[in-house]
């Protein structure tokens, strides 16, 4: 056995040693305060806020933390903040404290209105229910602002996709997203390759490694349509403490679990968000019969139902949908997803789904009947444009990935969508060439009955 993993097992092999066996656990474990991480000294906000969840009368805010504390937020719409209301981290009863992530949700904002806040947080020491205090408050020195959506709002965003945390071609990425300064960017799925650790997900989301930019996301709020690789890792189950969930008072009952699906009024443009989920079947043995995308998918379709009759959904002259899977592909040897039992057949390549029938066949017929004019999607790290087709009356376009090797095809993409004259202009941005790859034009759709 190497030296390294002798070290490994058997330092792991003696802490396992070392934990007592209780029975009923959960009825007769003791009543103490739980071992709670020591405050480190020196800064306690330890990344820049991040602007999530883009909504026209909500703004989810996110930063980072070096140790136990409690944080919170200050706005207004004066830029001295001299009109400031103070909103905690969590909801009613009480606030939530933590070691690594702050959130704060700012509710019952005015549409399309710009805000003004600074973020703060107090290092809090835990000892006990009745042992707990203050050690000291941090804020942050820099004022922020953020502008709601709403019909009113700027009619431009842009779309960045399978990042996978590859830093090199994240850098070109970012610098061309802070260049045309959209209302706000949809993060079309894979950031990451895994959610396995907070630390990493601190690090994707709120503060990466570049150069500069890396507090892109205080100036420019973030929506994410969930990719298939923000499915697997420990963390998954818990992504949304890092992104969080829509607001609560977005989604009705039946839809409570659907917090990545967005519908959202931007000026001239509606946008809807879906999940294609895995791009493995429930059924294939690879990941232990843990995933549920089957009947997630089904109950996306009910959401979007109702959510494409939304007054501010249909009046909108533009409808665009981003997901992260293909809903298409014309070559007939292409995965489809449906492959039943483990996404394997002779006739087809390769063994995930290349593109989602299965949404597609859910999705599809609604997104025609709303008259959607273009659905942008990811996944395959390869760019194309497909054109509407005979059962489809939308667009087709699929974002690069971060392959900065010049191969055809394979480049990182920002997708640019701005209203000029009434028209929704959409702009391929090639990172890697830092040419414009490709221009579409489309006419407002007509209006909905």
């Amino acid at each position: 056995m190497k030296r390294r993993d002798f070290i490994k097992n058997t330092a792991l092999l003696a802490a396992v040693a070392e934990v007592p066996v209780l029975a009923n656990a959960s009825v007769h474990a003791p009543q103490t305060a739980p071992q709670m991480p020591q405050a480190p000294e020196g800064k306690l906000i330890d990344t820049p806020p991040a602007l999530m969840n883009y909504a026209e009368t909500s703004m989810g805010i996110t930063f980072g933390v070096s140790a136990l504390a409690n944080g919170f937020v200050t706005y207004g719409e004066k830029p001295d903040l001299s009109d400031g209301i103070t909103v905690k981290c969590g909801g009613y009863r009480v606030t939530r404290i933590d070691d690594k992530v702050m959130q704060v949700r700012l509710t019952g904002l005015k549409p399309a209105t710009t805000y003004y806040f600074r973020i703060s947080a107090d290092r809090i020491e835990y000892k006990g229910g009745y042992k707990m205090k203050i050690l000291g408050k941090e804020t942050d020195d820099k004022i922020y602002s953020f502008t709601t959506a709403g019909k009113k709002a700027k009619s431009h965003f842009a779309v960045m996709n399978d990042t996978h945390a590859n830093w090199k071609s994240f850098t070109p990425t970012i610098e061309k997203v802070c260049a045309i300064s959209p209302s706000c960017v949809i993060w079309n799925g894979d950031a990451l390759n895994s959610d396995e650790e907070m630390d990493k997900l601190k690090q994707v989301f709120l503060n990466p490694p570049i150069d500069a930019n890396s507090d892109y996301a205080s100036r420019i709020p973030l929506l994410l349509a969930q990719g298939n690789h923000e499915l697997r890792g420990w963390e998954t189950r818990t992504l949304e403490n890092i992104f969080p969930f829509r607001q609560p008072e977005e989604r009705s009952s039946r839809d409570w679990d659907l917090g990545r699906n967005f519908a959202v009024r931007m000026g001239d443009i509606a946008m809807i968000g879906l999940d294609t989920g895995e791009d493995k079947l429930d059924t294939n043995p690879l990941f232990c019969n843990l995933f549920t995308s089957g009947p997630y998918r089904e109950a996306q379709a009910l959401w979007l139902k109702d959510a494409l009759q939304r007054p501010e959904i249909k009046s909108a002259p533009h409808l665009v949908a981003f997901c992260h899977i293909p809903l298409f592909d014309s070559n007939p040897k292409e995965n489809p997803g449906d492959l039943y039992p483990a996404d394997k057949h002779p006739d087809y390549s390769p063994d995930f789904a290349s593109w989602q029938r299965t949404c597609n066949q859910l999705w599809s017929p609604l997104l025609n009947k709303a008259k959607c004019q273009l659905v942008i999607t990811a996944h395959t790290h390869l760019y194309r444009y497909d054109e509407p087709g005979k059962d489809r009356c939308w667009a087709q376009i699929v974002g690069g990935g971060p392959d900065l090797s010049g191969k055809p095809g394979r480049f990182p993409t920002v997708v640019e969508g701005k209203v000029e004259d009434g028209n929704l202009v959409v702009r391929v941005h090639n990172i890697y060439s830092g040419q414009v790859e490709a221009e579409h034009v489309f006419a407002p759709r007509k209006k909905m009955k």
